[in-house]
């Protein structure tokens, strides 16, 4: 096939405005639709960013001119329709998580394996410039052997901000399941896959209450931990500590690998970011900033990435397989947090390369020259 990967984006909540507006502009995609429950949300949607049609989801995925489609439904809803998608012969895109359980993520990728389809998931964070510098560095020997890493995500949480944040305090969200991801993504990419966890949680409110928007002053339940503490061993026997929280006041972000000749600091805000390397094992080695190497890039960079592997046949670096990992470990996390005793992961990921530093979101690839 030639010319741009035609896609759809199912869902025209907040997020799918920071979608369209960069997979309108990659030239190797064309935004050819957009479906949500409510018809005149995706009209809004499509009539600003320029797409041609707009309707129901079941007319998004009859559509001929669809080869891919975002999925940017809430976590209740990612399964089901992306099995519908894979059903109408669809490749899929997800934000994050795949699913809300183990056996609907493997249901979407049995599906996907015997539909001839291929799945690709949020975040594509990991895929810019920030991580993928890093990741290179770390590749490299920088930091020698890695044998600790940590990570800490603590602030008031997003019912400071968001105009509709029960969802983020909801079964399939939480810190863990919200911005988990950023995290465990990365760090599977960077060191591989994980193989038992142990954890503790807690919720200290019952209730939050929204503060900004129309519904400001809403009290809503709070159905998942809201601060979870996690001890994380990978198979290479790197030992991981990290903090998922939205109880704290103040806020906090912090991604660092130990090794055998440094630390590393990545960088995990957005899509870009220095990262920081401590040469050596003095407690006075000097610090050095590596700026971030690679073309900049933003949100839908996991979509264009996953059209171009599926042109070029290889699998996306931002797989289904690696998000049912990351969904593996956090259901793993949940569980330890209740047991109160650790938890194996069973399940294990694809070796993931770090992107090329010339790799170009704004190229023009779909003649035959993908750049891997």
């Amino acid at each position: 096939m030639n010319g741009p990967t035609r896609v759809a984006v199912i869902g025209a909540g907040d997020i799918s405005d920071q979608y369209l507006t960069a997979l309108t502009g990659y030239p190797d995609l064309a935004v050819t639709a957009v479906a949500d429950l409510l018809p005149e949300r995706a009209r809004a949607r499509a009539q600003t960013h320029g797409v041609p049609a707009w309707g129901s989801t079941e007319q998004v995925l009859a559509r001929d001119d669809v080869d891919l489609v975002v999925n940017l439904t809430v976590p209740a809803a990612h399964a089901d329709v992306a099995l519908a998608a894979i059903a109408a012969g669809k490749h899929v895109w997800g934000e994050k998580p795949l699913a809300l359980d183990r056996a609907g993520a493997r249901a979407v990728l049995d599906a996907a394996d015997a539909a001839g389809v291929v799945v690709g998931n949020a975040p594509d964070t990991v895929l810019g410039p920030g991580v993928q510098t890093a990741h290179r560095l770390l590749a490299g020997g920088a930091v020698g052997t890695p044998h600790t890493v940590l990570t800490l995500m603590q602030g008031p949480g997003p019912d400071l901000w968001h105009p509709r944040p029960q969802f983020l305090f909801a079964k399939g969200a939480g810190p863990l399941f919200d911005i988990g991801p950023y995290y465990l993504t990365a760090l599977v990419q960077m060191l591989g896959p994980v193989v038992s966890v142990s954890a503790a949680g807690r919720s200290p409110r019952a209730e939050r209450v929204v503060r900004a928007g129309p519904d400001a002053g809403t009290a809503f339940p709070v159905e998942v931990p809201t601060h979870l503490s996690v001890v994380t061993t990978f198979a290479s026997g790197v030992t991981g500590t990290s903090v998922y929280s939205f109880d704290s006041p103040l806020r906090r972000q912090l991604f660092e690998i130990t090794g055998s000749g440094g630390v590393m600091e990545v960088p995990v805000s957005g899509f870009d970011g220095d990262t920081r390397l401590l040469t050596g094992t003095a407690p006075d080695s000097p610090w050095t900033t590596v700026p971030a190497e690679g073309v900049r890039s933003g949100r839908g960079v996991g979509v264009l990435e996953l059209a171009r592997a599926i042109r070029a046949g290889r699998r996306p670096r931002a797989s289904g397989e690696l998000a049912y990992h990351v969904l593996d470990i956090m259901l793993a996390v949940e569980e330890s947090a209740q047991l109160g005793s650790p938890v194996r992961v069973a399940s294990s990921a694809p070796e993931v390369p770090p992107v090329p530093p010339r790799w170009d979101p704004n190229a023009r690839t779909h003649d035959g020259t993908e750049q891997r």
